[in-house]
Formats: C-alpha cells, structure tokens, sequence
C-alpha cells in the first residue's frame, strides 16, 4: 500500500522531528566516543541506536517516550562500558578486539591470518591500497579492532612502538 492515512504521515512526521532532537541531545551529552566506531563493539551500538531510531519513527506500539528512553539506555550503557574499559583491563579484554598482527618483516603470518579469517589476497590489496608496490617493503600489517587493515611501510616503521599494542599470536612465525 502507498498510502494509508494524511494521520500516519504526521505522526511519522512529528515522531521523526522530535526524535532526531532526541537523538541529538543524548549523542551530545554522551560525548564524541558513542558515535566513533573505533572497535566492533563500537559499530554494534551505533548499529543498535540506528535500529532503534527507525523503531520509533515507524512502528505504531513504540511511544516517543518508550524510544528515548531506549537510545538514553544504550548511549549510557556505551558510557559505562567504555568508562569500564579505560579502568579495567580485565573489563576492555572482554568487551574489546586486540589488533592483530597479520604480516611482519615482508612475511605473511599464514597461522595468524586463518584465525582471523583474513586472506593472502586481502593483505595484499590493503598493501596496494597504500601505494606499496612490494611485499618486502612492507614492516607491519596489522588488521585492527574496527576491521581495517594498518600498513606500516619498513622506510616508515621508525622504532615501532606502534606496534607495542598488537597481538601477535604466540608461535607466529612469518612464512618463509
């Protein structure tokens, strides 16, 4: 159906204004980390409040009241989750990805990249994707915690403290 009633379109209408307002209200007070996307967990929750964003402007059974106090809850919960992780190591372990090391010194890490389903292939086209034209001239590739690949040219490595954070699995050994 196109079109049901001139009464549906306003309340779509007034219910989208006012939970945009909203949305806007508790993302700011929330602080810029909510939105981020600097992890999985991360792009989860923005992935929820979009969700429950489009449940209160569309679905009927949802109160304007009911939706805000949603997006309230998840902005909070994502507060308290990162306030957690920034105090608790244990805590950011369990809620947060480590990066992972992928390719060192020009060597794929083939045991590292099977376990986080990661091809030759994939490594190559985010070397090519940064303007490197060999392997060899490659120090580091590191998939990080938002899914995206890090290239650490060996002309840009430096002492690589950079690369402090990365997990690299035990037993890895580059292929030779």
């Amino acid at each position: 159906m196109f079109f049901d009633s001139w009464y549906e379109l306003l309340r779509v209408a007034v219910m989208t204004t006012c939970a945009y307002v909203a949305l806007i209200v508790v993302v700011r007070l929330s602080g810029k980390r909510t939105l981020a996307k600097m992890n999985a967990f991360d792009l989860v929750v923005t992935v929820a409040l979009g969700s429950t964003l489009a449940t209160i402007l569309l679905n009927r059974t949802v109160s304007l009241a009911e939706g805000v106090l949603a997006l309230a809850l998840l902005v909070a919960l994502q507060f308290v989750s990162a306030w957690a992780a920034v105090r608790s190591r244990r805590f950011h372990r369990l809620i947060k990805a480590e990066p992972t090391l992928l390719l060192s010194d020009g060597r794929l890490l083939t045991g590292a990249m099977a376990r986080q389903r990661v091809t030759a292939s994939e490594v190559h086209q985010a070397i090519r994707s940064q303007g490197v034209g060999a392997i060899e001239d490659v120090a580091a590739v590191v998939l990080e915690t938002d899914g995206k690949f890090s290239v650490l040219p060996r002309s840009q490595k430096g002492s690589g403290s950079s690369l402090r954070e990365v997990r690299n699995p035990a037993g890895a050994e580059p292929d030779r």
